[in-house]
């Protein structure tokens, strides 16, 4: 004779069978995907070789080892960084296309016609570090100092040039203010990149360069550039015989930068922890501090919270530099 199952263990073979079909027909029915699982892209608005640039490819090689997944580094250095903002802002919200921003980004909203809100339409993940800038000249120019030059900006109007980055980056807007402070007549020349802006230095195509140590440091090494000031609020470590702004005869010029890890508005808060502790982590290791203090900057994970007041506060401060300035809007 046969055995004849019960009606109950029936019942449950054949909804442990439904479900086998179902994981076969379609996938694991309750299994999620891993973040990352897949390469991740950094988009940078600053050109290839830059301080900022150096100091994201070397975060971004760590996260690649500690996320076990490819992080390409992607320059998109136009319009003030507007379109590498949107770029990742148009990007699937899914945290695999992410930005790096920093002053620039806070200057972009009172520069451009049509910037976008980085308060609004991106969210901080993590910010990742300081920095300020170094006004340098050519070490066979006849300025020794920053005075030399003020002075001879003043008796030759219209005959100094000042070079920068890419125009709406910081330090272009840093060379606006000096010019507007000291009500100079100088011409401020953005240049595409730091080494096109190092080699119109050292052929004397510019009088003064502002630029962070990092896109400096080899000139400065060679003996081709001479640093007359720093924007820091003391002298930094690498260049101890560099007088701040203030020291060198321009009271109240006190900029620092930064640069941190933003992410569309809607991207997975999950996703984006899992970024925030990776480079906080990244962040604390002794290697990692002494390679972004050797390009002139300083390694500070800070948290979104604080993050975000502080992208909050330089588009206040900014605003009112644009405004006061004169400086209109691209």
């Amino acid at each position: 004779m046969f055995a004849i199952p019960r009606i109950k263990e029936i019942c449950v073979l054949s909804f442990i069978g439904l479900i086998a079909a179902a994981g076969t027909a379609s996938g694991p029915v309750f299994a999620q995907e891993t973040f990352p699982s897949r390469p991740m892209k950094v988009v940078t608005p600053l050109a290839a070789g830059s301080a900022s640039d150096i100091a994201l490819r070397f975060l971004a090689d760590r996260l690649s080892l500690r996320l076990r997944v490819p992080v390409i580094v992607e320059n998109q250095p136009a319009a003030g960084g507007v379109t590498a903002a949107r770029s990742v802002i148009n990007a699937p919200h899914d945290g695999y296309t992410i930005a790096w921003f920093g002053n620039n980004t806070a200057i972009s909203v009172s520069l451009f016609a049509q910037p976008f809100d980085p308060r609004k339409e991106t969210k901080p993940i993590v910010g990742v570090s300081e920095f300020s800038y170094l006004f340098v000249t050519n070490s066979e120019s006849p300025y020794k100092s920053l005075q030399d030059l003020i002075s001879a900006a003043r008796s030759k109007p219209g005959t100094i040039n000042v070079g920068t980055s890419s125009a709406g980056t910081s330090n272009h807007l840093t060379a606006l203010l000096f010019k507007s402070v000291l009500n100079l007549d100088v011409a401020v020349v953005p240049y595409r990149g730091p080494s096109e802006l190092s080699i119109a230095l050292i052929r004397k195509d510019v009088d003064l360069v502002v630029n962070a140590y990092g896109g400096l440091r080899q000139g400065i090494s060679d003996k081709q550039i001479r640093a007359l000031a720093t924007t820091s609020a003391a002298r930094l470590d690498e260049l101890p015989d560099v007088p701040t702004m203030a020291e060198a005869g321009v009271p109240d010029f006190e900029i620092s930068s930064w640069n941190a890890l933003y992410a569309p508005a809607r991207a997975p808060e999950a996703a984006m922890e899992v970024v925030r502790q990776a480079t906080t982590e990244i962040l604390s290791q002794d290697d990692v501090k002494a390679k972004y203090r050797e390009i002139g900057f300083v390694a500070q994970p800070l948290p979104p919270d604080v993050q975000d007041q502080r992208m909050r506060s330089e588009i206040d401060r900014w605003a009112k530099v644009i405004a006061d300035s004169g400086i209109e809007r691209r």
